[in-house]
């Protein structure tokens, strides 16, 4: 009994770790890579971090990292405010923790793709929701002219993000694994190892077609705006 609660207390310590490390990998993001898209969106590919933290560990801890990290986020670097930290929690946690909450359940590269195109459509849909009820008043714009906007700002703008943001989480999720496995962060598992080679041969293939996609639309939201 003894040593399996210090097994039990060494695994809460091993992965509170990695949460805070993952927290402050995806901060850092923010705060260096705030790229401009269209209007006052930017994008940042936080999210990234914050899915791969549900891939290891489930869909709360993409909920725990996406709150920490977007309220540190509102206090240093933001200009948004509240209406900021509330617009990131909601993108963050759409597209993450349905990501994970998918892959939890199928925990294959099929299951992780899956997962990231149910993340990136709700989040999609959801944002269209939440734009069209306080973009009004973050903007100072009648509710006529946001409307106007979702076809051709939001929807868009946050197809190329899930997209982009899929691809590239695919393509680091193993690299990161291998990392946090060799510092002796994540225990290896005969799983893992028998999955690798299917997942080094899908990924590529799968986030080359998600990344082209994401350029397609940024190219055609730049033409029509």
């Amino acid at each position: 009994m003894r040593n399996q609660a210090g097994m039990n207390e060494k695994e809460r310590t091993r992965r509170l770790t990695v949460m805070g490390l993952l927290c402050a990998v995806a901060y850092v993001i923010v705060a260096v890579c705030r790229i401009p898209i269209v209007s006052f969106l930017k994008y940042e590919p936080k999210d990234v971090v914050i899915v791969i933290g549900g891939f290891l560990y489930g869909p709360l801890a993409s909920f725990a990292i996406s709150a920490v990290v977007s309220l540190v986020e509102m206090l240093t670097v933001s200009d948004t405010g509240f209406y900021g930290l509330l617009m990131n929690i909601l993108s963050s946690c759409a597209f993450a923790c349905t990501a994970a909450f998918v892959y939890a359940r199928r925990h294959t590269l099929k299951g992780a793709i899956c997962g990231l195109l149910a993340g990136t459509a709700l989040m999609t849909l959801m944002m269209l929701l939440w734009n069209y009820i306080i973009t009004p008043a973050y903007m100072g714009a009648p509710r006529e002219a946001v409307v106007k906007m979702l076809p051709t700002v939001f929807l868009p703008f946050n197809v190329f993000k899930g997209g982009l943001n899929a691809a590239l989480t695919l393509i680091l999720y193993k690299p990161l694994m291998r990392a946090l496995r060799l510092a002796h962060l994540v225990p290896e598992s005969g799983a893992a190892k028998k999955g690798a080679s299917l997942w080094n041969a899908g990924t590529l293939l799968a986030a080359a077609v998600l990344a082209a996609t994401c350029v397609l639309i940024l190219l055609a939201v730049k033409k029509v705006i």
